[in-house]
Formats: structure tokens, sequence, C-alpha cells
């Protein structure tokens, strides 16, 4: 069974609690649930046709915290502290407003959070930065380990280029012909000279055969 939308009922004050001096104008429309609460020597105004949603708290300690005519507060929005609403002002449900002034016919997003002074604005700019390394990307198991990449270039051969061997000198050597060992018999035997110098025509010099 699907549960009945919110019927909201006459504007009564006993469908909203209010504590301390709270001021509320003529045409002001507060739903059930709402908490009006001026701590002491602090109050509430809220001005002409201003609108409170249901579920909302509004809670001042000092000072004061003023609806501007007009506006409208969304469902559970949360106005602590000394906060403004200017005039025809929409505030959206869920909104945390804190010690803060918005300005007339301004709209806040609903689930905003305005004012919040728990981290000072000089500490989050003196807050180091820090960055991320960037990791190498991991080598591609594909990749061809015999083939050089585009980016790798090959080593030059630092050693000198091998010289060929140089090729042997070639010696002509002399052929020794028949005369020349004749010449040297002669000097060596001049008394057999006339045997050396004869023809070699099958015959001896004294011819015999």
């Amino acid at each position: 069974m699907y549960p009945l939308p919110l019927q909201l009922c006459p504007i009564d004050t006993t469908h909203y609690l209010v504590s301390g001096d709270v001021t509320i104008h003529e045409g002001v429309a507060i739903a059930p649930g709402v908490l009006l609460q001026a701590d002491p020597g602090s109050k509430i105004i809220i001005g002409a046709g201003a609108c409170i949603g249901v579920g909302s708290v509004l809670h001042v300690h000092e000072g004061t915290l003023k609806v501007g005519a007009g506006a409208s507060i969304g469902a559970g929005v949360l106005l602590v502290g000394q906060v403004t609403i200017g005039d025809r002002a929409c505030i959206g449900s869920a909104a945390t407003i804190l010690e803060s002034a918005v300005e007339g016919g301004a709209l806040v997003a609903p689930g905003s959070l305005v004012g919040d002074r728990s981290r000072p604005l000089e500490a989050l700019e003196s807050a180091p930065i820090q960055s991320t390394p960037v990791s190498e990307a991991p080598p591609d198991p594909w990749a061809d380990p015999q083939t050089p990449s585009e980016a790798e270039v090959l080593p030059e051969d630092p050693s000198p280029e091998h010289s060929l061997p140089e090729p042997n000198p070639v010696v002509i050597a002399s052929v020794y012909g028949q005369s020349y060992v004749n010449n040297l018999l002669v000097k060596l035997f001049p008394q057999n000279q006339q045997n050396y110098n004869a023809p070699d025509n099958g015959h001896s010099p004294n011819g015999n055969s």
C-alpha cells in the first residue's frame, strides 16, 4: 500500500515550536515540525509572506536571524546563527546556512552548505598539493625482442674496420737455360770446355756414337 501524500494542515501555532523572542509578520506560512528558537539576547524576525517548509530549523544564539518578505525556505532547511535571507530569496530543501547572508532574489540549490568556516581559506591555500607520480607503461608482452624499437639507435662499432691482409709479393724465379749451365761448367772445369760447348746431337766429340 502506497503512503498517502503529505497534506499540510492550516497554519496553527500548535504545529510548530516557537521559543524566545520571535516576530512573525502577517501572511507567513509555517509548516508543521518547524522550530523557531531564539536564545536569550537574540531574536528571529520572519517577514510578511515568507514560507517555511516542513521540518526546518531556525536557531540563533547571538544577534538576529532574519527571513525577508516573500522568501521561501524549503523543507528540512537549517538556518543557524546570524543569518539574513533577503526578500524573495529561495532556499532549496535540505540546505544549511551558517552565519551568512543570502541576497534578495537569490537561489540556493537543495542540499547546499553555505558559510562553513570549519576549515579557513588560509589553511586550504597553505595545504601542500600532493602530486601523483606517473608510472611507466608496462612492457609490451607481444613485442619482438630481436627487433629494436624505433626509438632505439643501434650503437656504432667502435672497433676499426678489419683491414684485408696484404697480398704476398710474387717472386719471379729465373729459369736457367742450358747455355747458363754450360758457361758455369766451363768456369769450373776449363779443361773440358770443348765438350761443354759442343752441340748435343747424340754423338760424342770423338766421333763415337
